[in-house]
């Protein structure tokens, strides 16, 4: 269900317009109108928001290495931006010391094929009148010749590279097929000693942000709180009309109906003016969804897609028994289900990958809704229970079990079902927005495939009222498909929308397969997970045990994460598309958000 709102409109005189707002943050309901491009061009907000990228960058970067002491000190700083700076230095100073390591570890790379050697010795033979030269070639290109033409001296080889020097008089010109090398001028002692005093210092750098972050984390989430509060006030008290010389602030805003007594009984007690009115047509008006405590559960699924828009159904309270059942048979294992059950938490934390709204009880009835749809298949990790030759389980295969080919025809008649029961909702929503004649036609096809589908199951496709049935569904489908148009017009719409509607039907039916599909791979994986299981395990007792077990444990580990992904993955297909489509949602509307302290 979606909320009811009511437009508000103020008069407030300016002198008392900071009190106003400061009221109606305190009500935290009111959802205001905001002028986007007073907001983008005010000098003091776009400081506000680049302020608060910095205390948003700070506080993602320090949670991931905060740690929890005992001994942590109190704040020394009562200025937030005094702790950012301490912490863009901590952060300058670390990518300093990074930035230098990088460079000596590419001076070790360099100098470790040719040892430890100052390079003042090679200064004294350069002044004593020779030249030395650094090289460094493939092992089939190097050429014995070039130790008597040139002086060379092998210093290292692998198996990649033959690394040598030449020393020849000065000016000689040395022809060789070598790349040669140039050194730093420090030796490998130096580099090495120097790294290892820059990892001491980055070290210590990153243990100076650990306390940082354990000692004013808190200060600087407090003062992104506050600084979100004042951008937020700000935006509001720049969505105000100054009007009558700029005496009086004119601001509109939203509110649910339900609120409307809390917000008269603070407006009368100031003396504000303000208007109720009722929304209108071209209202961009918030949507806040308001459903039961069950369905409320789904709404982070509604959100996934798109809210709907005003004056819209919200489809939540209706799909959400159907994706309950979908997830229930793209898992389709008992063993599963009891899994994600007893292991709530863990499961929680995996689901809220997905969407970190989903609840543990969300999570509960999603395990509890494959126990059930895998009491259709009795398969529990893979094993099926209905082949144990025991009373209770072989009662419960008489009573549940369908195989293959019944499950496939389930999963079709399920999508027959919420297809049908979408195009119901689709003749509701346009009933309720546009008037019953534009809802004619589509309860013409509504008419028209439980006609069909009647008569075929009851062999009475011949029959008169069959006949009767076909024609009536035929002229609302072709005569009430454009309301107020052309009676030509209409037929020849009708007919196009005739070959869509046969056409895309077949195929969204089809697309319920998938609960089929996916419930019968999950269950083949498990089933050769047992057999790897069983039949790479050693002889030896206690080694095949334990064999058995890892391999048990990390294979259904695997298949689970994989299937409860595509658990969630096709059911929200088929919900967003096939059921949204069908039910005619067109969504778009935006969230709720009233400005509050």
């Amino acid at each position: 269900m979606i909320t009811k709102m009511k437009k508000l409109t103020f008069l407030v005189f300016y002198k008392e317009y900071k009190e106003f707002l400061d009221r109606m943050g305190e009500l935290g309901v009111l959802h205001v109108i905001e002028k986007q491009q007073g907001t983008l061009d005010n000098a003091e907000v776009q400081e506000q928001m680049r302020l608060l990228s910095r205390y948003a960058v700070a506080i993602e970067t320090l949670q991931k290495v905060e740690t929890k002491s005992e001994n942590s000190e109190n704040s020394e700083f009562s200025e937030p931006s005094e702790l950012l700076e301490i912490y863009d230095q901590l952060l300058a100073d670390k990518t300093v010391n990074e930035q230098r390591q990088q460079l000596l570890i590419k001076d070790e790379q360099a100098l470790v094929p040719w040892g430890d050697f100052a390079p003042a010795s090679v200064e004294r033979l350069v002044k004593a009148g020779y030249d030395i030269n650094f090289f460094a070639c493939a092992p089939r290109l190097y050429k014995e010749e070039w130790e008597s033409e040139y002086n060379a001296i092998v210093i290292n080889q692998d198996k990649s590279k033959v690394y040598f020097i030449t020393v020849t008089a000065p000016g000689t010109e040395i022809s060789i097929e070598a790349e040669m090398c140039r050194l730093p001028q420090t030796s490998l002692g130096n580099v090495v000693a120097e790294l290892e005093v820059l990892k001491a210092g980055n070290a210590a750098i990153e243990q100076k942000i650990a306390d940082f972050a354990t000692n004013h984390l808190a200060d600087l989430r407090a003062a992104h709180e506050a600084l979100q509060n004042e951008i937020s006030f700000t935006k509001v008290a720049l969505s105000a009309d100054s009007v009558a010389g700029d005496k009086l602030m004119l601001l509109q805003g939203w509110a649910p109906e339900k609120v409307l007594p809390e917000v008269r009984e603070s407006l009368d007690k100031t003396g504000h003016f303000y208007q109720v009115d009722n929304p209108t047509p071209e209202d961009d008006i918030p949507i806040q969804l308001s459903n039961n405590k069950f369905f409320r559960l789904f709404e982070p699924l509604t959100k996934l897609y798109m809210l709907p828009k005003y004056g819209e159904l919200d489809l939540t309270m209706f799909f959400a028994p159907f994706f309950l059942v979908f997830f229930g048979l793209c898992l389709g294992d008992m063993g599963y289900g009891a899994l994600i059950m007893l292991a709530l938490p863990i499961f929680t934390k995996l689901f809220q990958l997905i969407n970190p709204e989903f609840k543990s009880s969300l999570v509960f009835l999603f395990g509890l809704s494959t126990v059930i749809c895998g009491t259709l298949t009795g398969t529990a990790f893979g094993f099926s229970l209905y082949d144990i030759d025991l009373p209770f389980f072989q009662k419960m295969k008489a009573l549940l079990f369908q195989d293959n080919q019944a499950m496939f025809y389930l999963s079709l008649i399920i999508g027959c079902v919420q297809i049908l029961f979408g195009m119901m909702l689709k003749a509701v929503n346009l009933t309720i927005q546009l008037g019953f004649k534009y809802a004619v036609s589509t309860i013409g096809w509504i008419l028209l495939l439980v006609g069909v589908a009647v008569g075929v199951l009851t062999g009475s496709t011949g029959s008169l009222w069959f006949m009767v049935v076909m024609i009536i569904a035929g002229c609302m489908v072709l005569l009430y498909n454009s309301p107020g148009k052309n009676i030509f017009l209409n037929i020849g719409l009708g007919l196009w929308d005739a070959y869509n509607m046969v056409t895309g039907l077949l195929g969204d039916v089809l697309s319920y397969v998938r609960l089929f599909a996916l419930g019968l791979s999950g269950g083949i994986l498990a089933s050769v997970f047992n057999s790897l299981a069983t039949g790479m395990s050693p002889d030896i007792p206690v080694v095949g045990f334990i064999v058995t077990a890892i391999i048990f444990v990390i294979g259904h580990g695997l298949n689970i994460f994989m299937n409860i992904l595509g658990s969630m993955v096709h059911p929200m297909r088929l919900t967003f598309v096939e059921f949204f489509k069908n039910s005619g949602y067109e969504g778009g509307g935006n969230a709720y958000k009233p400005f509050k302290k």
